[in-house]
């Protein structure tokens, strides 16, 4: 199912390690539905129109020395039209302080208040990443996600295929578990996307057979890891002696997700063969091909010169 999020209040404050200036204010409800924030510099000066009253609301350090400048009868009516707008919350960067009459009015709305050492920049990058990463569109899907010499690689198939045991060897061949079973996927950006597992199946993997067992427990915490990009998709199905495999790869093949394309081979599945080695392999020449080099193309251009050479000798 494709879904757009929002974000607890609550837990933005825990990934930023906001101070709560207004304890008395519950914010187990509140939630935040855009990952964009606004600086209210215009608004300071009495200026509303457009306001966007859904972002979190940043006061710098160059809005708290203008706040500064003004007499407690110029600031309160600013002060009570900002927060009357029911803006989910109000964060202080660089250091800086609400006054008392803001805290006062802050907790006749419901406004919560927080506090930051960091700057502003640095602080309004971290949010907007982080809350980008938090309410991109998002897909649940079947498969497994590993980590593989840096290369997020998502293996797809049918049940029972051997998925998790090609992900297993590959764990103990040195490389990371992201999910087993379900893998969340969202869309960051036009060309990224992100894959994690859901809380409870995280760091567990399911063999048929033996039950379920924990990665990170077996193997340490090298073996996992939260999250990677995924950049290649591994389609595991049985073998079709009717049907023709490439066996070139001068063309890549895509499958789509969220409406990004992602680079997929299909991998026929035939007693002998050693999955674990087929995903590394794979994996290394898809970085290969980020990096300049197709080893496909080369080939195919050497049998070409091959072939005019021997036109020109003749």
């Amino acid at each position: 199912m494709n879904t757009q999020s929002t974000v607890p209040l609550t837990k933005m404050v825990e990934q930023m390690r906001l101070k709560c200036l207004t304890p008395e204010i519950d914010i187990t409800n509140k939630q935040l539905v855009t990952p964009q924030i606004n600086r209210p510099a215009l608004q300071l000066t009495g200026y509303f129109d457009h306001f966007d009253a859904e972002r979190i609301q940043i006061i710098g350090y160059v809005e708290y020395t203008y706040l500064e400048h003004l007499t407690r009868e110029q600031k309160l009516p600013i002060y009570e039209k900002l927060l009357s707008y029911k803006i989910p919350c109000l964060v202080y960067t660089t250091r800086t302080v609400p006054d008392q009459d803001m805290i006062n009015l802050a907790g006749k709305y419901n406004i919560p208040i927080f506090a930051t050492q960091r700057s502003t920049s640095a602080f309004m990058a971290e949010v907007i990443r982080w809350l980008n990463v938090e309410m991109a569109p998002s897909i649940t899907i079947h498969g497994v996600l590993v980590d593989v010499f840096g290369e997020g690689v998502l293996i797809m198939g049918e049940s029972g295929i051997g998925k998790s045991e090609a992900a297993l060897e590959l764990i103990k061949r040195g490389h990371r578990l992201i999910s087993d079973d379900v893998v969340e996927i969202r869309r960051v950006s036009d060309t990224t996307l992100v894959g994690t597992a859901p809380d409870i199946t995280r760091h567990f993997i399911e063999l048929r057979g033996i039950g379920i067992i924990n990665v990170k427990t077996l193997f340490g915490v090298e073996s996992v890891k939260d999250t990677s990009n995924i950049d290649l998709v591994i389609k595991l199905e049985e073998w079709d002696k009717d049907k023709e495999y490439d066996r070139l790869g001068l063309e890549e093949e895509y499958t789509e997700f969220l409406g990004n394309r992602v680079t997929c081979h299909s991998l026929p599945i035939r007693p002998g063969r050693n999955l674990a080695v087929i995903v590394e392999t794979a994996a290394v020449n898809h970085r290969q091909k980020k990096m300049g080099y197709n080893a496909a193309q080369e080939l195919y251009d050497r049998v070409q010169a091959g072939l005019k050479k021997n036109m020109n000798g003749d």
